[in-house]
C-alpha cells in the first residue's frame, strides 16, 4: 500500500511541476530591444536594463544600438526603421534619443501596423517608421501608473524611469497595449525630409544615412523608384547631390550590381542591402572625398546620363 502511495505522489508531483512549466513557458513574454545615445562608457544601459529585469528575469533583453551620435533623433529614428521589420511581430523597442528630456515633449508607445511596438519621446523619432511600415495607434504613456516608484523627482533620466520601465511591463505582458495611457490627439512629431520621387524624368530622394564603415552614401530612393528610369548595368547617370539645397557634388557614375564592377577608387550607383540605390567608391570612402554627410537637410537627384 505505502508503495503505491509513494508512486501516485510521484505522479501527482510531476503533474504539477509539468503544469507549472506549461504554464510559465504559455505565459505572453516579448524581446524587449533598446537603443539609445548613451554609448557604453557608464552606467545608463545598464540601469535601464536593471529596471527591466526587475520587472520580469525571464525577459531577452537585446540592443539595438547605443552608439547613435549624440541627440540625432533623425539617425534614431533611421535605425528603427532599419531594423524592426526583421524583428517577430510583439517585439517591443525602447528608443531613447531624448534631448527634450523632462520638458513637455510626450512619451509615447507606437504600435506599428505590422504589430511591433516602440517606446520612445515623442519628438520626430517615429518619423521613418510612420512613414515606411505605418502606425495603427499611439498612446501616451499615464505616467501615474507607469513610471518607476520612488523616481517622482527625477526629471533628467526616463529612459530608466519612465520608457525602459513601460516596456518592460509591456514585453512581460504585465500590461496591454491599451492600458498605456489615453490615445495620442493628433499625428505624431514628424521631420520633414525629401521623401523618393520620380519627376521629371529624374528621380529624388534624401541621405537618411551613412554606410559609416566604409563612406558609401545610402539614399532612401528604392528599387521601385530607381527602377522607373529603366535602370541597366554599366549605364551612366547624371548625380547631384544638396545640402540644404546648396550642391555639393555633381558627377557622371555608372549603375553596377557590385564594387567590383568598376575599377578601383572609380565611383558606382548600386542598390545596398535594403535594396535602396546607393553611391560607393570601389576600395574608398566617396563620403570623406567628396564631403558628404547624411540627415533630412541632404538630397540627391539622379538621372540618366545623356
Amino acid at each position: 500500500m505505502m508503495r503505491g502511495l509513494f508512486r501516485r505522489s510521484r505522479v501527482f508531483v510531476l503533474s504539477m511541476l509539468l503544469t507549472v512549466a506549461f504554464s510559465c513557458a504559455g505565459e505572453a513574454r516579448s524581446a524587449l530591444v533598446f537603443q539609445t545615445d548613451f554609448g557604453l562608457k557608464d552606467g545608463a544601459v545598464s540601469a535601464m536594463k536593471g529596471v527591466a529585469f526587475g520587472e520580469d528575469p525571464r525577459l531577452p533583453l537585446y540592443d539595438l544600438t547605443h552608439e547613435i551620435p549624440p541627440y540625432s533623433i533623425w539617425e534614431a529614428s533611421y535605425r528603427l526603421f532599419q531594423t524592426v521589420q526583421y524583428w517577430p511581430e510583439g517585439t517591443v523597442f525602447v528608443s531613447v534619443v531624448d534631448p527634450g528630456v523632462g520638458t513637455d515633449r510626450k512619451p509615447v508607445v507606437a504600435k506599428t501596423k505590422d504589430g511591433r511596438y516602440v517606446v520612445t519621446p515623442d519628438n520626430g523619432t517615429l518619423t521613418l517608421l510612420a512613414d515606411s511600415v505605418g502606425l495603427s495607434e499611439v498612446r501616451v504613456i499615464d505616467e501615474t501608473k507607469h513610471r518607476r516608484k520612488g523616481s517622482e523627482k527625477s526629471y533628467t533620466f526616463h529612459g530608466r524611469d519612465l520608457f525602459a520601465y513601460t516596456g518592460a511591463k509591456l514585453a512581460s505582458g504585465k500590461i496591454a497595449f491599451e492600458e498605456v495611457g489615453p490615445l495620442l490627439k493628433g499625428d505624431v512629431v514628424r521631420i520633414p525630409y525629401q521623401k523618393a520621387e520620380v519627376r521629371d524624368g529624374a528621380v529624388y530622394g534624401n541621405i537618411p544615412i551613412l554606410d559609416v564603415q566604409y563612406g558609401n552614401v545610402w539614399t532612401n530612393i528604392g528599387e521601385d523608384v530607381f527602377g522607373a528610369l529603366k535602370p541597366v548595368k554599366g549605364k551612366m547617370y547624371y548625380v547631384r547631390i544638396l545640402k540644404d539645397g546648396k550642391e555639393v557634388y555633381r558627377g557622371m557614375v555608372p549603375f553596377a550590381n557590385t564594387f567590383g564592377d568598376v575599377p578601383e577608387g572609380k565611383p558606382l550607383l548600386y542598390y545596398n542591402s535594403l535594396m535602396n540605390l546607393s553611391l560607393a567608391l570601389n576600395m574608398d570612402s566617396f563620403a570623406e572625398k567628396f564631403g558628404i554627410s547624411s540627415g533630412p537637410e541632404w538630397s540627391v537627384e539622379v538621372r540618366p546620363g545623356k
